[in-house]
């Protein structure tokens, strides 16, 4: 049986969503709490939980604060934020801090429940739009692709070599006859300052200096 704690000040929030989790066919063994320094303190007396949905407007410490302090007792935890927060600045946050994913409690409690199974299985769920902006926001952090003048014959074959094409195989992808495909993969080398392909990979792979093939 999963065991899940809610960490949640709305009291009729929480009673709600304490019932939804206990009822059958689900049935997870659930504890409640009203703030994160009672959840805290639980941690460093009694076995921890599989998941825990937090929210993050909470009296005191506040959740996105707590997820350090939880994650510091009960690292293999997952953390699902359930808040009606949807701020980048919140989302950033928590998912920076540790948090495994982030739902609102607009959500019918059939998907967070569907969330706490993915979130058991290792997955990371997360609400259709939050994920949508986490894959923005992160997309805005990432360094920007350096142009190391690689023209389209070579981008080709860059994009057949970072899809672990061997080279006859790539010369037919591209259709380039081997003695070509050789040239052109010696100017990818030069333009990358690699000298191998497993470099060229490398680099390609780390800098997104091509597409998936």
């Amino acid at each position: 049986m999963p065991h899940i704690w809610i960490i949640e000040d709305n009291a009729a929030f929480r009673r709600g969503t304490e019932r939804a989790l206990t009822m059958k066919p689900h049935q997870h063994d659930v504890r409640a709490f009203a703030n994160c320094e009672d959840a805290i303190s639980a941690l460093d007396a009694e076995e921890a939980p599989q998941v825990i949905l937090l929210d993050v407007g909470l009296p005191g410490m506040d959740g996105i604060e707590g997820i350090a302090h939880l994650k510091s007792r009960a690292p293999a935890t997952s953390i699902l934020i359930l808040t009606v927060f949807e701020d980048d600045d919140k989302i950033f946050r928590a998912i920076c801090a540790g948090a495994s994913g982030y739902l609102l409690k607009s959500e019918p409690m059939a998907q967070v429940i569907t969330a706490i199974d993915q979130a058991i299985a290792g997955g990371s769920p997360m609400n259709p739009r939050i994920a949508t902006r986490v894959l923005a926001m992160f997309t805005k952090l990432a360094p920007a692709k350096k142009d190391y003048g690689l023209d389209e014959r070579e981008q080709s074959v860059l994009k057949c070599m970072v899809a672990g094409m061997p080279r006859k195989q790539i010369a037919d992808a591209t259709g380039l006859n081997p003695h070509t495909a050789d040239y052109v993969t010696r100017s990818i080398y030069r333009k990358l300052h690699v000298n191998c392909a497993t470099a060229a990979v490398s680099k390609a792979v780390a800098e997104r200096l091509v597409g998936k093939a």
